[in-house]
């Protein structure tokens, strides 16, 4: 069983060189400590900041500053892109209308990174 995700959870990407802390307004009006996630708290510098500098050379930015000082790996400042809702959500809860966001859900940048909860922002709420 895992954990429900709040507001102030830990993430950090597989191509990122910094954790960044998930943001949710309240608008499902659903609390742990602070207010609670579903899996369409996906938005790009709403709910998921950038995580520092980005490593990946699927982003042009990376792609470009790498070419440019002859091949050696240049990371550039993350912008994350996450079109899709985090996966799996919770079979069971719904937050919203939408299942809940728990602590084993992932998020893919278009970056090629897979983001990742690190820590729930909570710990006294388990959601199936």
């Amino acid at each position: 069983m895992g954990k429900q995700v709040c507001a102030g959870a830990m993430m950090q990407c597989s191509f990122g060189v910094a954790p960044a802390s998930l943001v949710v307004l309240p608008v499902n009006c659903v609390f742990t400590t602070t207010p609670a996630a579903n899996i369409l708290d996906n938005i790009p510098m709403l709910n998921i900041l950038p995580f520092g500098m980005c490593q990946s050379m699927a982003n042009p930015t990376v792609a470009a500053a790498t070419a440019a000082a002859m091949g050696v790996l240049t990371p550039m400042p993350c912008m994350p892109l996450t079109p899709a809702p985090w996966s799996p959500g919770s079979s069971t809860v719904k937050l919203g209308g939408m299942p809940a966001l728990q602590d084993s859900s992932k998020l893919n940048c278009v970056w090629g990174g897979s983001i990742s909860i690190n820590q729930p922002g909570q710990q006294t709420v388990s959601i199936p």
